[in-house]
């Protein structure tokens, strides 16, 4: 038996499988169009991109694997969270989806909690633009049309899961980040659906990420040589990575450095904290939830700057490594597309102070890791005060490639960081161990462990008292800035 992982991200879709003890065998992906910005803040999809892509994933899969994709038995899928697919009659998609990072519905998301008091305790976060359900409200508002055709609504994933199965399913920790769901009691919440004037009706069914959702359509088994095959709830992409790499278990988490920034830790309880904008979501493993502080551009901020100054984010890295000796003068607010955790607002935007005469593309590199590195420093400092303790901590994500930036984190986050052994620990093998326990009834606890460990980073003591100075600098920043530009 093998097990097959999809992973549908924005830019692309890869497939990924797995033998029976959950050791990679093969992976293809397949890229897709890149999301559109119609106007400043925007971000959209066509959902048939995120369909083409899978299907040339898997096809590419069988041109390298056949015998191996034939023997699966168990699917899992991962996906980005929070966009809304909006579909009408004969589940017809009826505009571009709106994507993670859309920031129009801030309005809405003050009208929301507005008309609702009681929002923040039942989904345990704050009405944020890159939610769903904010989206659906700016629908109602400036797309009656649309709105009025409205029949069924389904995040990225789900939608894939659609056109493989015919069944229109959500599992827990995709459905939290909707805006829509009592995280507390894993259900959908008839109040938070009512702000937006939907109904159980318009939502999937939802199942735990490790059970069974529905079954692979015969005629794509047949395509791609399959049997009879189960697809597993699956999990949103930050779940699904910490499934990834073992993240399951109380006090176990990791950071993320991709294109948004992610410090994650698993709960045995539902621990909201709504004033410091923290995520409080269902995990994909029954009766556990996970906390994120997240921001919006981490290595994003890198890729910004290799694009203004032509050089290669390798390139930006090694610069900044060559001369790192310490903080640097110039401090880099990241919040090139708004922010979540800890601020919420999505009309932020980011800033170098303290350039120079001097300042070359070397310090602006720093600068933009740092900056990067006290987000995250924000992140941990807001899950500390939910009660939130981290004990073990690993990297993932392109970031983690940079040993200063890791250096970095783990010298302001004050706290060992794990490197892992080179290998896929995303959300493709979180998903593709999903879709092993959907399949073989296996516990996710033996299932979903922790790859071997290539290195430590330690704290760099002699830095400490430094980058605590430099972030309260980092920390006053963004409250001056903000009152100057209001």
């Amino acid at each position: 038996m093998t097990f097959l992982g999809i992973d549908i991200g924005t830019s692309g879709v890869k497939a990924l499988l797995i033998d029976e003890a959950g050791k990679p065998i093969g992976d293809a992906s397949a890229p897709a169009v890149e999301p559109v910005r119609p106007h400043p803040g925007w971000s959209e999809q066509n959902p048939q991109d995120w369909w083409t892509a899978t299907l040339g994933a898997i096809d590419a899969l069988k041109a390298k694997h056949p015998a191996e994709l034939a023997a699966v038995k168990g699917i899992g899928l991962s996906g980005h969270m929070h966009g809304a697919t909006l579909l009408g009659d004969n589940d017809q998609v009826l505009r571009p989806a709106i994507l993670w990072n859309d920031g129009r519905s801030a309005a809405e998301c003050l009208e929301m909690e507005a008309e609702l008091p009681s929002l923040r305790d039942l989904a345990g976060n704050i009405a944020m633009p890159g939610f769903t359900a904010p989206k659906i409200a700016w629908v109602r508002k400036h797309e009656p049309d649309i709105y009025r055709q409205l029949k069924r609504v389904l995040l990225p994933k789900a939608y894939v899961r659609l056109l493989l199965s015919g069944e229109a399913v959500e599992d827990m920790s995709d459905a939290a980040g909707t805006l829509w769901l009592d995280v507390a009691k894993r259900d959908w919440s008839d109040e938070l659906l009512g702000v937006t004037g939907l109904t159980r009706a318009h939502m999937p069914r939802l199942v735990e990420g490790s059970a069974i959702a529905a079954e692979l359509k015969p005629e794509l088994a047949a395509r791609w040589g399959m049997g009879k095959v189960v697809i597993a709830g699956g999990a949103g992409d930050n779940a699904a990575a910490a499934c990834g790499i073992g993240a399951i278990r109380p006090g176990e988490g990791f950071v993320s450095l991709g294109t948004s920034g992610v410090l994650f830790v698993s709960n045995d309880r539902f621990s909201p904290n709504t004033e410091g904008a923290v995520h409080a979501f269902c995990h994909a493993i029954p009766n556990t939830w996970h906390q994120m502080g997240v921001i919006l551009s981490a290595t994003d901020s890198l890729n910004w700057l290799s694009r203004i100054t032509g050089k290669k984010q390798a390139e930006l890295s090694a610069e900044a490594e060559a001369q790192f000796k310490g903080p640097g003068e110039t401090i880099f607010l990241p919040y090139l597309s708004g922010e979540r955790t800890p601020h919420n607002n999505a009309g932020a935007r980011g800033s170098f102070t303290g350039l120079s005469q001097s300042t070359e593309t070397a310090q602006l590199a720093q600068a933009v890791m740092e900056g990067v590195t006290f987000a995250m420093r924000d992140c941990q400092r807001v899950l500390a005060d939910a009660g939130t303790r981290i004990d073990r901590l690993l990297a993932v994500g392109g970031g983690s490639k940079s040993a200063l930036w890791l250096k970095m984190l783990a010298t302001n986050l004050d706290m060992e960081i794990a490197l892992p052994e080179d290998g896929d620990f995303g959300g493709a093998l979180g998903a593709a161990r999903l879709g092993l326990c959907a399949a073989t009834g296996a516990d996710p606890a033996e299932v979903m462990t922790m790859p071997p460990i290539k290195t430590t980073i330690a704290p760099d003591r002699s830095l400490s008292a430094a980058y605590s100075d430099q972030y309260a600098r980092y920390r006053a920043l963004y409250p001056a800035i903000e009152e100057a530009r209001s």
